[in-house]
C-alpha cells in the first residue's frame, strides 16, 4: 500500500528549517504546502550561460543559477502578477543587502493605495519587511531597474504570479542564493 505522505527528509527538511543565526529569526517553511519543483534542487541545465550566471524563467517560474558541467542550482520563484511588471532582458546585480528597507514604488502606491500608502515613506528591515532577510538589486547600464530577487512573507506563493513585479524566492533559499553569488553577477530574465 502507497502513502499519499510526503516524506520530508534530507535535504529539503533541513533547507527550509528556522534559522535563528539571523539577526531576526527566519521561520521554518512546511514545504508540504509547495509544490516539489520549487523547491532548491541541483538539476541539469543545458543553457549556454557561463557559471555563475543566474537564469530566471518566469513562465516555468524558476531561477537557475548556472554551475560548470552542464548543472545548475534551482529554486522555485514567485514572478509579477500581470504580465507588464515583469522585468525582461539582462541585468546585473549591483548591490546586495541583509535585511535590507523597503520603500514601494510610486506605481505601487498609486495602483494599491490603501495596501501601500501607509508604508510610502519605507520600512527598515525586519520580519515584517516584504523583501525579506535578503535582495540582490538589478542594475541596466549602471542604473537601478527597480526591480529585486529578495525573499517573500508569503512563501506559499512561490510558483504563482503574484508580485508587483520583483522575483520573489522562499527567505532561505534568497539566503542561500545571496550567499553564492557576488556584485557583478549577469541576470538574465527571459518568460
Amino acid at each position: 500500500m502507497q502513502s499519499n505522505v510526503i516524506q520530508v527528509d534530507q535535504p529539503w527538511a533541513s533547507y527550509y528549517s528556522m534559522l535563528k543565526d539571523e539577526p531576526f529569526p527566519v521561520n521554518g517553511v512546511d514545504i508540504r504546502k509547495i509544490p516539489q519543483q520549487f523547491w532548491r534542487q541541483e538539476v541539469d541545465y543545458e543553457g549556454g550561460e557561463q557559471p555563475g550566471t543566474i537564469v530566471v524563467n518566469t513562465t516555468e517560474r524558476f531561477l537557475y543559477l548556472v554551475e560548470a558541467g552542464g548543472r545548475a542550482m534551482r529554486y522555485g520563484v514567485g514572478v509579477g502578477r500581470e504580465e507588464g511588471l515583469n522585468f525582461r532582458g539582462t541585468a546585473t546585480i549591483a548591490r546586495k543587502a541583509e535585511w535590507p528597507r523597503w520603500t514601494p514604488t510610486a506605481n505601487m502606491i498609486k495602483t494599491q493605495p490603501e495596501r501601500y500608502g501607509p508604508v510610502a515613506a519605507g520600512m527598515a528591515g525586519g520580519p515584517g519587511n516584504p523583501l525579506g532577510p535578503r535582495a540582490l538589486y538589478l542594475y541596466r547600464n549602471g542604473k537601478d531597474t527597480h526591480f529585486r530577487l529578495h525573499g517573500t512573507l508569503e512563501p506559499y506563493t512561490i510558483g504563482q504570479s503574484v508580485s508587483s513585479g520583483c522575483i520573489r524566492l522562499i527567505n532561505q533559499d534568497i539566503i542561500d542564493l545571496y550567499s553564492r553569488v557576488p556584485v557583478g553577477t549577469k541576470v538574465i530574465v527571459t518568460g
